[in-house]
């Protein structure tokens, strides 16, 4: 069972910090209920979804800490042994390095946070798989096994994001605002170089747009320069400067994000590297 799920921490002020620390927040959470005998290729698999999201956003870099029963808990020996056990086997069967962290679970589980760093090395708490014998037997939730016989299920908390406002602020930390083409909220800029070649511009903002692309047009009385520069503070992607040239050639002179260096290019070239660039996720 999954939702998006909105949370409250009456946070002091004195620790609030952005996006990553906020007193409301929005989490992925799920609650997967399974067999005993299938616990361990459960969190075999929230660990690989995990690694493969954060490896799409660009986090190759991911730390493991097993916690472990705390002095006041729920739940038998024979459970939390088990568990943790079980969790311990799967981050060695991955080759993680991990660290334990005793008594440092949950009062009603032991759990995996994985956490994961950015461009200057700092920690992220992200993801959590946490093992629950209370809510299955609070709710005295049963299932029947071959032998017809009832059996309580086991439960695992999994969120793979954590909080997505901590998620987002830590993504735009670690580009330093230079989001990836996919990730960027406005991929390109097209500046005319004067009133004449607004119609062409619009031309080409049409047919970017019927392919997705997320794409404006500054046609503000200012200079070609200042118009470039200022697309350069906001960090997009791709700017796209049309003048007499490119409306007679049909074509695009194109300027990357930090880049000098300007490129003619056809309209179509152009947009098959766009596609191209966003469908494998590039990170320059």
């Amino acid at each position: 069972l999954f939702e998006l799920g909105t949370v409250y921490r009456n946070e002091k002020a004195g620790v609030l910090h952005g996006l990553l620390r906020v007193k409301g927040f929005t989490q992925d959470d799920a609650h997967i209920f399974c067999l005993p005998e299938q616990l361990k290729g459960e969190i075999d698999s929230i660990i690989d979804f995990v690694i493969e999201v954060m490896r799409i956003f660009g986090f190759e870099d991911l730390e493991m800490e097993l916690s472990t029963r705390p002095s006041k808990y729920i739940g038998s020996d024979k459970d939390w042994k088990q568990a943790t056990q079980i969790l311990e086997e799967v981050l060695k069967e991955k080759a993680f390095n991990y660290k334990i962290n005793p008594g440092e679970g949950a009062f009603y589980g032991p759990k995996i946070d994985i956490k994961l760093k950015d461009a200057l090395k700092r920690k992220w708490q992200a993801a959590t798989i946490q093992c629950d014998f209370n809510l299955p037997s609070r709710f005295k939730l049963s299932y029947i096994d071959e032998k017809g016989k009832k059996k309580q299920p086991v439960m695992l908390h999994r969120v793979i994001l954590g909080s997505l406002e901590r998620f987002l602020g830590v993504l735009l930390e670690h580009y330093a605002g230079n989001l990836p083409l996919w990730l960027a909220p406005l991929q390109v800029i097209i500046i005319p170089v004067k009133e004449d070649f607004f119609p062409y511009a619009s031309e080409i903002k049409e047919i970017l747009e019927r392919e997705s692309i997320r794409c404006q047009i500054d046609n503000r009385s200012q200079t070609l320069n200042k118009r470039i520069r200022d697309a350069e503070i906001e960090k997009i992607p791709y700017i796209l400067v049309i003048g007499e040239k490119e409306k007679k050639n049909s074509t695009l002179t194109v300027r990357r994000r930090h880049q000098t260096s300007l490129e003619e290019k056809p309209i179509k070239e152009f947009l098959l590297k766009l596609k191209e660039e966003i469908e494998k996720k590039f990170i320059f």
